[in-house]
């Protein structure tokens, strides 16, 4: 199972809709995203995601690092699931409250936009 199975269709599957006649597009397309629009949404949901697996890998609950950020749990929760209100400064900042270097930020950055790609 690929990291990214819930987020992209499995090959197989896409190829039984399609001879089925379904057209299978992605996100993007449904929502007519320009690629500036597209490539910035999954740069802010790699932030969100790199966010949450550091934070579990830490050990810390969304209630523990939100006491530590000055927020609320759900607040956390928010900014971990890609919430259209959460500003990349606060993924940023929260992101480098759990330790986060400079270089692994910009490789989050550059991983998901090679994604959006």
């Amino acid at each position: 199972m690929s990291k990214h199975e819930g987020t992209i269709m499995r090959a197989d599957k896409r190829k039984k809709l399609e001879a089925a006649g379904w057209v299978v597009d992605d996100a993007s397309d449904f929502l007519g995203l320009t690629p500036e629009e597209s490539a910035y949404t999954e740069m802010k949901i790699g932030l969100g995601n790199a966010l949450r697996e550091r934070r579990k890998s830490q050990r810390i609950s969304q209630v523990a690092f939100s006491k530590r950020v000055k927020s609320s749990q759900s607040r956390v929760a928010n900014i971990e699931s890609g919430d259209p209100s959460v500003s990349i400064d606060a993924l940023t900042k929260s992101l480098l409250a759990l330790g986060v270097s400079s270089a692994e930020l910009s490789q989050i950055i550059c991983s998901a936009g090679s994604r959006a790609a």
